[in-house]
C-alpha cells in the first residue's frame, strides 16, 4: 500500500527562509505520527505542507496520492487541519460554525449535531456564539469539525493546548477512533512524553529537517489493552 504521506528532500520557504530544508518522511495508512522539536524547528510548516497550504519549492511531496507540487488544492478537502487557534467565526454559534465548515467541504449539515455531541458540546453550549465560549470549549468545537468531516488525514498542531484532563482523554479517544475508521494522524507537540505515548512513531525536527525517528508507545499500549480488555484513554 502506498504511503499516505511521502516527502523526499522537501523544501518549503517562508519568505526566503527555508522553514523545511530537505525533509524525508513517510507516513503509512493507519499510522499515528507525532512531530516534536523546539520552536522554529519546522513542525507547523510540515503540517501545513501536508494540508496543501504551504507550497513545496523543491523535492517531492505526495499526500494521499496527490502531487502537492502540481496541485496542492486537490488534497485540501481530504485532510483536516487543527491549528494553534481554532478557526471559528466568533459571531456564529458552535453549531453554525460546524455546519458552515461542512457546507464548505461539500458535506451534509446533518453531521454537525452528532459531532458536537461526541465532544460534549450540547444544549445551550451548541447555541452559544463561539466568541462567548471558553478556550477549551472552542477547542472542542474545532475538534468536532474534524469528527464531522472525517478526513482521511488528521493534522493536529499542538492539539493538547488549552485542554483539561478530560478533554485530553477525549482527544486520545478521537485519534483512536479516527485510525480505526481508516484515517492516519500526524500531530505536533512540545510535550515529548505525551507525544510518545499517543504515537506509533515520534519524529524529531531540527533546523527544518527530520533529525531522528523513534518508536512511540501507542502500539504497545493498544496491545496491552487488547489483552486486558480495558478502555483506551
Amino acid at each position: 500500500m502506498d504511503p499516505v504521506v511521502l516527502l523526499r528532500g522537501a523544501v518549503a520557504l517562508t519568505g526566503r527562509f527555508p522553514a523545511l530544508s530537505g525533509v524525508d518522511l513517510s507516513v503509512a495508512a493507519g499510522e499515528v505520527v507525532s512531530v516534536v522539536g523546539a520552536n522554529g524547528a519546522g513542525k507547523t510548516t510540515l503540517l501545513r505542507v501536508c494540508a496543501g497550504l504551504v507550497p513545496v519549492s523543491s523535492g517531492e511531496a505526495i499526500v494521499l496520492g496527490v502531487d502537492l507540487r502540481a496541485d496542492p488544492s486537490a488534497v485540501r478537502r481530504r485532510v483536516g487541519l487543527l491549528g494553534h487557534a481554532p478557526s471559528l467565526y466568533d459571531e456564529l454559534t458552535a453549531a453554525e460554525n460546524v455546519r458552515f465548515a461542512l457546507r464548505a467541504a461539500g458535506l451534509g449539515a446533518d453531521r454537525a449535531t452528532p459531532a458536537l455531541e461526541r465532544v460534549g458540546i450540547t444544549g445551550r453550549l451548541a447555541k452559544t456564539v463561539a466568541g462567548g465560549l471558553s478556550a477549551g470549549q472552542r477547542r472542542r468545537v474545532a475538534l468536532s469539525v474534524l469528527v464531522a468531516r472525517a478526513p482521511e488525514l488528521w493534522l493536529l498542531d499542538e492539539p493538547h493546548a488549552g485542554l483539561d484532563a478530560g478533554a485530553r482523554n477525549l482527544l486520545s479517544d478521537l485519534v483512536t477512533e479516527a485510525v480505526r475508521s481508516g484515517a492516519s494522524v500526524m500531530f505536533s507537540s512540545h510535550e515529548s512524553e505525551v507525544a510518545a505515548a499517543m504515537s506509533d512513531r515520534r519524529v524529531t525536527m531540527s533546523g527544518g529537517r527530520v533529525a531522528d525517528v523513534t518508536s512511540g508507545g501507542r502500539r504497545a499500549k493498544l496491545a496491552a489493552v487488547g489483552e486486558g480488555g480495558s478502555h483506551v484513554a
